[in-house]
């Protein structure tokens, strides 16, 4: 699975018009399954993300995670995250996962999330989102776990 972790003051997704999750400080989540994936690297992304110390502690180093500052998560499907663009300039989607085993993996992650962390907003799968955000630093982190 791939994500790109952003550190957001507050971020929010809006489909047809609507807010439909929002968040105040936190991290932005934007997670991608690709084929091959299962709920074991759904599990690992997950764990990763949290214990990721990213937040700054007293004496302004990044030493905290989002558990340890009491952050919410905004988690964002987003398939383009696969984009092979080696062939040419139109990126290619092969290595995303199939939209079904996308969304069981992404509707997964989030399940879990909700399990272990107080604040978990979405996104909507497959859905034209608008997504607003404030980078907090800036401090973005793209992962891949295989």
């Amino acid at each position: 699975m791939i994500s790109v972790v952003q550190r957001v003051s507050e971020a929010r997704v809006v489909v047809n018009g609507a807010t439909i999750g929002e968040i105040g400080a936190g991290l932005l989540l934007l997670v991608c399954a690709e084929k091959g994936d299962s709920e074991v690297q759904a599990d690992k992304l997950l764990a990763k993300i949290l214990k990721l110390r990213i937040f700054s502690d007293e004496a302004g180093k990044m030493n905290r995670s989002v558990q340890d500052v009491q952050g919410a998560l905004l988690v964002v499907s987003q398939f383009t995250l696969a984009a092979d663009v080696s062939g040419g300039n139109r990126p290619s989607f092969t290595n995303a996962a199939a939209p079904d085993d996308g969304r069981r993996l992404y509707d997964y992650f989030v399940r879990q999330a909700r399990s272990v962390h107080p604040v978990v907003a979405t996104g909507e799968f497959g859905a034209d989102m608008k997504v607003h955000l404030v980078n907090d630093g800036p401090v973005t982190i793209p992962m891949t776990i295989r």
